[in-house]
Formats: C-alpha cells, sequence, structure tokens
C-alpha cells in the first residue's frame, strides 16, 4: 500500500500581509500530480488544514477544489483536525463527502478506524484529531488529562484496546496513526510553529507511538524524523524566513505485508524562493550580488549603524517582493557600563544632554562634528529667544 503522508496545509494563512491561497493551490495541484504518478492509495493530511478557527469562503473553495482532485485521482483521502483548525467546522459536513474521502475531528471516533484494503489485507487508520486537554477532558469520566501526553496516551491506549480487540478474533490487521502534536526529539522553527509550548507542558515522547506501523504527524513545518515509522512531513509552502532553507514535500510510505517498508521523500515546487540579504542599505540597493535575488520573497538586513529613512519602500523598488526589513548594525559598541539614567545625570550642559540621548538610540555612536556645530547653534539660538522674552 502507498500512503501519502501531508499536513499543515493553513490554508488562509498570510505571509507578511499577502496572501498565499494562489502559491499553495499551485503546490496542492502538484500534490495531486504526485499522487497520480506513484499510484498512491490513500493520501493522510494529519491536522491544521486550515490557518485559523474560521476560514473564509475562498479557503473553503481551495479546500474542496483540492479533497475533489484527489479523489478523482483515484485514492482515498483521510483529513483530521490541528490546533489551528475549528474541529466543529472542519467536520461539520464529513457525513455528506463522497466516497473515499474522511474528515475526522470527533474524539469520540478515537476507537473508530478508517480501514482500507489492499493485496496483504487490511490496514487500520486511526486519526486522532488535536485533543485540547480543557476541551475533551469531560468526555471520558474519571480519567485525568492535564497536558497534551495525557490526552495522546488516553487515545493511544483506546487505538490499542481496539487493536487487540480485531487480533483476538483472529484478524491480522496493520495499523497507521495520524496525530498533531509536538513530539520529544523534534526541533521547532522558533516563532513558526504558533501555540507550541516547550519545557515538557505539551512534549509528547515518540514512545506512545509504539506498536503502531507507521504515525504520520503533524504541527511542525519541516520534515522530521523521529523514527523510522514515526515522521513530520511539514507543511506544503514557506510560511516564514524561518523555514527558508528546509524543503517541502510530502513523504511517500510503503506498506508491505509485514508493516512499514519504507518512506520516500516527494519535492514539492517552491514557487517563490525566500532569501535573507545582509549589508548596508546602500549595498542592498546596488550591489549586483544581489541581482539573482531580485523576483524572491527577501528579508532585508541593514547593517547600517543607524536607521535610515524610508528603508522598506526603497528597497521594494529593487525587490518588488520585498516582506520584512530588519536592521541588524554591525560593529556595535560594547553596551556601558554606566546606565542611561547615570549617563544622563552626569551631564552638565544641553549639548551633553542631546549626545547622551543620541549615543543611547544610535546603539553608542556619537555626535559627530558637523551635528554638534547645529545643535549648538540651535540652543544658542533659545538662549537669545527666551533672554529676548
Amino acid at each position: 500500500m502507498r500512503i501519502l503522508h501531508t499536513s499543515d496545509w493553513h490554508i488562509g494563512r498570510s505571509f507578511h500581509g499577502h496572501s498565499t491561497l494562489s502559491a499553495l493551490a499551485e503546490v496542492l495541484h502538484a500534490l495531486v500530480l504526485q499522487v497520480r504518478e506513484h499510484a498512491v492509495d490513500a493520501v493522510l493530511v494529519s491536522g491544521d488544514i486550515f490557518d485559523s478557527a474560521t476560514p473564509s469562503a475562498a479557503c473553503y473553495t481551495l479546500l474542496t477544489d483540492t479533497l475533489t482532485e484527489l479523489a478523482d485521482a483515484g485514492t482515498q483521502v483521510i483529513v483530521t483536525s490541528g490546533n489551528h483548525d475549528s474541529a466543529a467546522r472542519l467536520g461539520f459536513q464529513s457525513g455528506l463527502l463522497r466516497a473515499g474521502v474522511y474528515v475526522r475531528t470527533d474524539p469520540l471516533q478515537l476507537d473508530q478506524p478508517i480501514t482500507l484494503t489492499d493485496e496483504f489485507g487490511e490496514v487500520d487508520v486511526y486519526p486522532i484529531p488535536y485533543l485540547e486537554p480543557a476541551l475533551v477532558r469531560h468526555l471520558w469520566e474519571g480519567v485525568e488529562l492535564c497536558k497534551q501526553v495525557d490526552t495522546l496516551t488516553h487515545a493511544m491506549g483506546l487505538v490499542h484496546r481496539h487493536r487487540e480487540s480485531r487480533v483476538a478474533g483472529g484478524t491480522t490487521v496493520r495499523s497507521v496513526v495520524m496525530a498533531h502534536c509536538f513530539a520529544a526529539g523534534v526541533e521547532a522553527t522558533p516563532g513558526v510553529e504558533r501555540e507550541v509550548r516547550q519545557g515538557g507542558v505539551d512534549m509528547v515522547p515518540a514512545s506512545v507511538f509504539d506498536g503502531i506501523d507507521y504515525t504520520a504527524l503533524g504541527h511542525i513545518h519541516g520534515r522530521q524524523e523521529l523514527r523510522a515509522n514515526v515522521r513530520y512531513a511539514g507543511a506544503p509552502l514557506h510560511y516564514s524566513f524561518g523555514e527558508q532553507h528546509k524543503p517541502r514535500g510530502s513523504w511517500l510510505v510503503t506498506l508491505d505485508a509485514d508493516g512499514f517498508a519504507d518512506a520516500q521523500w516527494l519535492d514539492l515546487p517552491v514557487p517563490r524562493r525566500l532569501v535573507t540579504l545582509r549589508g548596508t542599505l546602500d549595498e542592498l540597493l546596488d550591489d549586483e550580488r544581489f541581482a539573482a535575488d531580485e523576483d524572491a520573497w527577501v528579508c532585508a538586513e541593514y547593517t547600517d549603524a543607524t536607521p535610515q529613512r524610508d528603508p522598506m519602500r526603497r528597497l521594494r523598488a529593487r525587490f518588488e517582493h520585498c516582506a520584512l526589513v530588519l536592521h541588524t548594525p554591525t560593529g556595535v559598541r560594547a553596551a556601558p557600563v554606566k546606565t542611561y539614567g547615570e549617563r544622563l545625570q552626569k551631564a552638565a550642559t544641553d549639548i551633553e544632554r542631546i549626545e547622551v540621548f543620541l549615543a543611547d538610540v544610535r546603539n553608542g555612536e556619537g555626535v559627530s562634528e558637523a551635528e554638534r556645530e547645529i545643535l549648538q547653534s540651535m540652543i544658542d539660538e533659545r538662549v537669545r529667544v527666551e533672554a529676548r522674552a
């Protein structure tokens, strides 16, 4: 059986104020072509289908079109909800979906797998929606659910109980689990995976998924392999500059008669690549070494000692898709031992007070002689005006 593992579509997410819908539509269409090319039997989408609990009509249209294309490609599709989704909104019409398309968002269906078949027999797929402890603990009386590890441990207990009942009945069934969580051992992208709280509160050990032939995880935006049969596929589109060096794609997983056999990475196209450029503002505006990046999404880090006037507008004259500008000065002087208040207290004249202020906001760069002359002339003029008053 060939399974395509994907996740974290985040339909509707913006990129520094720019819509990503058309780019995502292009990438998801490429994913459909992969399904056709590799004769995929099932596509698993492990959560965060939408980026918001209240997606727009255009977001629903893209999801509907993609699910239709996948079904027309001859594959079965199993979708479950992530922490960004509204489980109720994503799953409200699941009973009306065409044959072969399943959307699972109900925690009470954890022990009701979707059973697929191939030449070796049956494969039970257990889609586990994102389980927020505060929202689901009332569903199981007498079960203490305080942390993410509690909810997933309980969910996997239900899965294993169902598997054992199948074995007791004389049926040998391979099993696949879909889950949306932060598993121990993964490397998160700072500022990317929202609502990931580290420090152990929401961390789930990979051992929770022991005994399963393949675990298709979602939540982390870069592909990662915790074990040969426990993997993250990551997002199909770059949603931040922190992700720019991470490949986009999905896992093509093969199950044989004994369970997990192999996982092959399939690259997806990147509609517009992301780059981070660094230099003085003049270098970014004029240097030919940046010519090849003029059509990319650009994060510009300009290194001038002081903030420059209107850098975004000026940079967009060269880089149409400049999305982020950061002032990251080089050669900044070490922070003075004395605090700003202490230095200001020692300043005896108006010009000294202004110099202390400017040095503070300029990261230690003092006042030039020309600036000092202008400032002194302004102070002298103020003194003359006050003397005439």
